[in-house]
């Protein structure tokens, strides 16, 4: 396994996502075995919360505010922030400094952390090299690109890449890969009609492809696509890909029955 060279450990913040805390934390365990294995120092600061994301939709910007200065104060310490989630990542790196505009001190400390966040696959496949993954699946899957990390991360080839290492498994491109599943956080609240088409709609795609699993790199999309999956009685099974890449995948899949026992 080819890895980050360096004369010490960098250190990483392991940003757990509430979705991997609350939902997956198998996400969690599986980002950490990745990050290690890369020859990392990883750190969960327990300190940590959400990311914000949901009360900077609903515009609650005071809110957002004090959320943000607490996961900065938290990671202050570490080399890098990395995190199993591309709307978080989105989050941390993008959002943030916009939140400190007219507040000079905190502008530059989120910028600063801001500059060190990196969304999971990207700072395997990017910054540490990790061309090499120890781990085998026998199947054919198809990846949904999560509409944040496409668009805002530019986050499509680095997954992509990362797999091919993975023994016996192959990729059959789903139609329409970059279109949205519906989820979106609030969206599929305020537009729960919108949200059950478009994710009807992704699901139709992925049976349609044949393959055996949905790999993606953002909980709240893979949740609502193994919950609709889930109602059809459709057979595709669901991870993140960190839990492929980690080889975690012997237990049941996002959205399984046993999951939840």
């Amino acid at each position: 396994m080819k890895t980050h060279q360096s004369n010490s450990p960098i250190t990483v913040g392991l940003f757990v996502t509430c979705l991997a805390d609350l939902m997956r934390p198998q996400v969690a365990f599986a980002a950490v075995s990745l990050l290690e294995h890369a020859q990392c120092e990883v750190r969960v600061p327990r300190g940590q919360s959400c990311c914000g994301q949901p009360a900077l939709n609903s515009g609650d910007r005071a809110n957002s505010i004090e959320i943000a200065k607490q996961v900065i104060t938290e990671f202050s310490d570490v080399d890098y922030v990395v995190v199993p989630s591309g709307s978080c990542a989105d989050t941390l790196k993008n959002k943030y400094p916009n939140l400190f505009s007219k507040d000079m001190r905190w502008a530059r400390r989120a910028q600063k952390f801001a500059d060190k966040t990196w969304e999971l696959t990207k700072f395997l496949y990017e910054k540490v090299e990790l061309k090499e993954i120890d781990a085998a699946l026998d199947g054919v899957y198809t990846y949904h690109d999560s509409c944040t990390g496409l668009r805002e991360l530019s986050i499509y080839e680095q997954p992509r890449e990362l797999l091919k290492q993975v023994k016996g498994l192959r990729l059959k491109e789903l139609k329409d890969s970059n279109v949205c599943c519906g989820f979106g956080g609030l969206f599929s609240l305020k537009y729960s009609n919108i949200s059950t088409h478009l994710v009807s709609d992704k699901c139709t795609e992925i049976c349609n492809s044949d393959a055996d699993m949905v790999l993606g790199g953002d909980l709240g999309c893979l949740l609502n696509i193994a919950g609709r999956l889930r109602r059809d009685n459709k057979k595709a099974r669901v991870f993140h890909i960190a839990e492929v890449l980690a080889g975690m995948t012997d237990g049941p899949a996002i959205g399984d029955p046993e999951e939840s026992q």
